[in-house]
């Protein structure tokens, strides 16, 4: 498997963002899969977690080239000393380097056009399943584990349209049935999962909130509870990704995507 340390340019963030990029030591690239690290980590996180070791054998057969990026959380959703609502102006920044210009640039370095797979462990998955739900056009897979999908769980309480637009336990809830996105998200392989085990309380609240407003809407998007020993750590993270990825995998083949 091949390490590179490659960096992303960001006019949005005002800076250049490290991405960490696996792809087979053959140069098969397969599907390309972006990475949000969890609770503001850098790109690094994801691979001492042992998250690229659970998923080397895919990289190296050639079906999955990973893409792991910097995030700017510790700016946004842990930054307490920052007006709450510059805060959220933070995030969509983040959101839009995501969106206009890493998807882009990814593209480009896995010679493919397709839609990415997202995801993501924690505040990674609260991140991944913002850009699958705000973005279905651009993202084919999602698999956001133990993700928090109510933004005001970390802005105690304050809401404004930027957080709004970053919280999907707001604004799918408001989302129209007849919008085209609906159809869209029952195309795609979408996944969130949360154990209920320690420290995945507002996971679980929010994943029922997300259950709940797909079934109203007939959205046909997986929602998946693990036992009550399952907790938010690296250990089941990595079963998880193990568990989940196959499906994404086949889906992309059921499309004719690969």
């Amino acid at each position: 498997m091949k390490r590179e340390e490659l960096i992303c340019p960001s006019t949005w963030l005002e800076r250049d963002m490290e991405v960490l990029c696996y792809t087979a030591e053959s140069g098969a690239k397969g599907i390309a899969v972006l990475v949000i690290p969890p609770e503001g980590g850098p790109c690094k996180k994801y691979e001492q977690g042992g998250m690229i070791d659970a998923i080397k054998d895919y990289i190296e057969e050639g079906k999955i080239q990973v893409f792991v990026t910097d995030t700017t959380d510790w700016e946004s959703w842990f930054n307490t000393t920052l007006d709450t609502h510059d805060r959220g102006l933070r995030q969509e920044t983040f959101y839009h380097y995501v969106v206009d210009e890493l998807v882009p640039w990814i593209h480009k370095e896995n010679g493919s056009d397709r839609p990415l797979t997202v995801t993501g462990c924690g505040l990674g998955a609260t991140q991944a399943g913002i850009l699958a739900l705000r973005r279905p056009d651009l993202f084919e897979g999602l698999i956001a584990l133990s993700g928090a999908y109510d933004a005001s769980y970390f802005t105690r309480g304050y809401m404004d349209g930027v957080w709004y637009d970053n919280s999907p336990a707001h604004f799918l809830p408001n989302m129209p049935v007849t919008h085209p996105y609906v159809e869209l998200y029952n195309q795609k392989s979408f996944v969130f999962c949360v154990g209920q085990g320690e420290q995945e309380e507002e996971g679980i609240r929010t994943c029922h909130v997300l259950q709940d407003t797909f079934r109203a809407k007939g959205i046909r998007i997986w929602v998946d509870f693990w036992g009550y020993d399952v907790s938010h750590d690296w250990n089941w993270w990595k079963k998880q990704i193990r568990y989940f990825l196959p499906f994404t995998i086949d889906h992309y083949q059921r499309r004719g995507l690969v």
